[in-house]
């Protein structure tokens, strides 16, 4: 699975366990129009960094706006040696 297919099936899980009505992710969605409260995005960063093996939030300099940003975020520091 690549990583913004493992960051939307995390994303759909959080909001099913959490019961969170999520909207469609499209890269332009503002992260706080997603549906998710705060306690849903620490969910999912605790498990993509399970998952994935990082976090790119303890480098980061700023949380990202739209779901594109958060999935480049993840891709870009994915590819850093």
């Amino acid at each position: 699975m690549n990583v913004r297919s493992t960051i939307t099936a995390t994303f759909e899980a959080v909001a099913r366990e959490q019961q969170r009505q999520l909207v469609a992710l499209t890269d332009g969605l503002n992260l706080l129009e997603s549906g998710l409260d705060s306690l849903s995005f620490a969910l999912i960063v605790a498990r993509l960094e399970d998952e994935l093996g990082y976090d790119p939030f303890e480098s980061a300099e700023t949380f990202p706006v739209t779901f594109g940003d958060f999935v480049q975020l993840y891709e870009t520091f994915s590819r850093e040696p």
